[in-house]
């Protein structure tokens, strides 16, 4: 279909885009005189007396909000930002006179109460900061530079706050991140976000009970359950598979599962993804997860999928037989899909290596599963003719 060109813009509507453009570079430069780019670059180890030469005043920062408004991709001002909320925070902390942090009393919702003067001053510039951010984040919501923002602003409270607190603070954070990803369950900058918000929310329950456990503290089940309703949600999300698939071995550990029990939840695991690739067997992000399942199960499984450590060679081919016979089963209803050929592919030589024969797969159809695979992703075609060589076919 030939691109239709742009309509261009009328003689006003230029003009009127010109007076954006010329108020936009105006804040630019308002901003970059009052922050220098030099000490930008030394926004992590600016000293005392370099944050005091500035003008890192309300004013300053209500110039950032505004030109953030426009252009939340403008990195350096949110850099400018930092260090002004940086020099407020430190003048708030350098005017509490006995340096401790109180301990809050009260419920969940600690709010503000039984905090010094100084330490409620710096929850109302954190908690309206955040604010701030929240309709930026709406609005773009795969902006490295937001997310980036608010996890530098939740880190000022872990430093600044008592904890519980600050766990007020990262507990609402993960109650937003939740709702961005109902949103957009494939967001994956929500995704990796989520996970530094739960090690936080870990690491933080922790120093609040010195009595509790690492199992009391950890969210590894929840946030396994949390991964099981977004996969059923929409099944093509390769970030809560790939979630998953960090959670279980440390799962497994925490739960202290013996060899059994290992077994059981791998199993309960192959059959949720192949219910799943019977589902939609040309989803790639099914077939990631399921090799990771069975690269458990090999007989060098890597690292990140070392969690099957009591199979038997006749436990492993058990499970190869019966993936291969799924992958042949579906072949019949789903004979152009690539990604079947190429798994069968992958798993059939780690099976003859086991069996140390051909009494399942032959060589004669491995060489016509990689015909097929050649037929279906011709773009590749070096890379299978490098494993047509690498298999000896």
């Amino acid at each position: 279909m030939p691109r239709v060109p742009t309509a261009q813009p009328n003689e006003q509507s230029r003009q009127k885009e010109l007076k954006k453009i010329e108020a936009y570079k105006g804040l630019v430069s308002q901003v970059n005189e009052r922050v220098s780019r030099h000490q930008l670059r030394e926004i992590y180890t600016l000293t005392n007396s370099q944050i005091n030469a500035k003008d890192y005043t309300g004013e300053t920062l209500i110039l950032t909000s505004n030109l953030l408004h426009q252009n939340p991709e403008y990195y350096t001002i949110w850099n400018c930002r930092r260090l002004i909320l940086q020099d407020a925070i430190r003048k708030e902390s350098s005017s509490q006179q006995d340096g401790s942090k109180h301990k809050a009393q009260g419920g969940t919702d600690v709010g503000s109460e039984g905090l010094s003067e100084a330490q409620r001053e710096i929850h109302l510039i954190l908690k309206e900061d955040l604010t701030y951010t929240l309709p930026l984040l709406q609005g773009y919501p795969k902006c490295y530079w937001i997310w980036n923002h608010r996890r530098w602003l939740l880190n000022q409270t872990s430093e600044s706050l008592p904890v519980p607190v600050s766990l007020v603070f990262w507990r609402e954070e993960l109650g937003l991140v939740s709702k961005m990803l109902n949103y957009d369950s494939r967001n994956f900058h929500g995704w990796s976000y989520r996970r530094e918000v739960v090690r936080e929310l870990e690491r933080l329950g922790s120093q609040e009970d010195h009595d509790s456990t690492d199992r009391q503290t950890s969210m590894v089940e929840s946030e396994f359950a949390y991964t099981t309703k977004m996969i059923k949600t929409n099944l093509s999300n390769f970030s809560a598979w790939h979630n998953r698939s960090q959670l279980i071995p440390r799962l497994l550990d925490e739960r202290k599962a013996d060899n059994a029990d290992r077994r059981k939840l791998l199993d309960a695991e192959i059959d949720f993804i192949t219910q799943a690739l019977y589902t939609d067997p040309s989803d790639q992000s099914l077939w990631f997860y399921h090799q990771f399942l069975m690269n458990a199960v090999s007989t060098n499984p890597h690292p990140t999928a070392a969690f099957m450590p009591g199979l038997t060679n006749q436990d492993r081919l058990e499970y190869l037989e019966t993936q291969i016979d799924m992958m042949k089963d579906m072949l019949e209803d789903a004979d152009d899909c690539k990604w079947i050929y190429q798994y069968l592919l992958t798993y059939s030589p780690q099976y003859m290596d086991i069996e140390g024969g051909n009494k399942m797969v032959t060589t004669l159809q491995m060489r016509s599963w990689l015909e097929q695979l050649k037929k279906l992703d011709p773009l590749r075609k070096g890379r299978w003719d490098d494993l047509e060589m690498s298999l000896g076919l």
